[in-house]
Parts: C-alpha cells; structure tokens; sequence
C-alpha cells in the first residue's frame, strides 16, 4: 500500500457514493485523513459505515453544495478537524443525461450548475487562504469527457463540465505562486451508481461498443488519478485535464 499521502487532510464534496467514496477510501488507504459530504444524513452513514469497513475513518459532514453556506461551513470544520486543508476534491455532481435542450427547465439548469460550479467556486474560495498560508494545495476538479468532444442532448452537462475545466484553466494561474496547483481529473464511462441509473442498456452498449478498452472506468481506477494529482509527485503539474476514459475521449492538447 502507497503511503504517498501521509500527513494529508482532503475534503470531497459529494464524497458518499460513486467515484467520490471510491476517492475517499483510496486517498485514506493512501494515508489521508479525508473528509466528505452529501446533503443528506442517511448517505453519510451508509458511507460512514462502507469506509470503516476498508479501515478509513472519515469525518463526514451534511452541506449541500449548491448553498454556499453549506460549503463553506463544510471548509470551515474540516479545518477545524485536521487543523488544515491541503486538497480539495470537487466532486459533487448530478446529470439528468441524454436530455435535448427543449426539456430542460430553469429550475433543473440552476440545480445544475450551482452544484457542480457554484459549489465548487465556493469550496475553492474557502479553502484557498489556509493553502496560501502554507504555500501548498491541491484542488482537483471533476470534468467530463462530453465537455471535451461535445455530445448530443448533453448541453447542460457539458456547459457545466466546461465550465469547470475553465476554472481549473484560471486557477493554475492565479494560485501557482503560491504553491497551489489546479487539475482536472475526467473520468470516462466509469461504473457508479449515477452513471448506471442514467442511460438505457441501449445506450450503455453503444458508448461501451464506442470506447476502444471496450469497457466501462472502475472507479478506483479514477480514484488512483486523483490520489496521485494530490500526490508530491506531480508538484509541476496544474491546469491540465487528466482523463482516464477508456479511450472515450482522444484529443490534441
């Protein structure tokens, strides 16, 4: 077992289920004291329960990240708790895939975005004096290979992965001097709850039958990619996008 996260404190927002609990047990197996939320209890304890299962003991907290209250305060007690924060992982997500432009509504599309990019926002402008104080951090952003080839009847969730992908851009710059890089980490087709509820076994062998490996992501196969962004080793690395999709997505930089 890598131990290349000993001395860690990471938060993951959306951190109960899918690819957010699978980074939650990989970064603690790793050496992480991880912090994760969901905006309801009953996630929190299932996960709670899971975790303690593979040995790592995760402070779980209730926020909803499309209130930036909620996130904030989250910031502020896994401060508390490890008494720092080096990497954030924003994670937190909903899709409502495959839906035309025509049926999505106002109320849906502002769900949308304030959880993927107003939460994230947030977290990132709560989290960043404390990695400025210490000259390091880590904020991984989770993107999607739809907002890197475009995909149809997904313009919400591309707009909002996109998006995403323009802070991280933003970010790398504003926060290396101080030590803090900014990555995207895109997941492809990855087998997670969210995934499996969204598509018709139609669809879900014609983006298999698309993908050159053939299969659907493991989630700890992404969780592996996000322990090592977090990682020393990639101190020379920010604002780029790192994608293990599969082959989903093949492009130029």
């Amino acid at each position: 077992m890598s131990n290349s996260l000993d001395g860690y404190a990471v938060l993951i927002t959306g951190g109960s289920s899918g690819l957010g609990l699978s980074h939650a047990r990989v970064m603690g197996d790793r050496g992480a004291r991880v912090a994760i939320t969901d905006f309801k209890q009953e996630n929190l304890d299932r996960a709670r329960a899971e975790l303690q299962q593979s040995g790592v003991e995760a402070l779980c907290l209730l926020a909803d990240n499309r209130i930036v209250a909620d996130i904030q305060n989250a910031v502020a007690a896994a401060e508390a708790e490890f008494g720092k924060l080096d990497v954030v992982v924003n994670n937190a997500g909903i899709t409502g895939m495959m839906k035309p432009i025509e049926d999505i509504d106002e109320t849906f599309f502002d769900s949308l975005f304030d959880t993927h990019v107003k939460g994230a926002f947030f977290a990132v402008q709560a989290a960043v004096p404390g990695m400025k104080k210490r000259k390091f951090g880590r904020i991984i952003n989770t993107g999607s290979p739809f907002a890197m080839t475009g995909a149809p009847a997904m313009s919400h969730y591309s707009g909002a992965k996109g998006a995403l992908a323009a802070l991280t851009r933003a970010w790398a710059r504003e926060f290396a001097p101080f030590g803090i890089t900014v990555n995207t980490v895109v997941p492809g087709f990855a087998d997670t709850p969210m995934t499996r509820s969204d598509v018709t076994p139609e669809i879900f062998k014609q983006i298999i039958e698309g993908m050159p490996l053939k299969r659907q992501v493991l989630p700890e196969e992404v969780s592996y990619a996000v322990a090592w962004i977090a990682s020393r080793e990639t101190d020379a690395m920010t604002g780029q996008n790192i994608s293990p999709n599969g082959g989903q997505a093949i492009v130029g930089m």
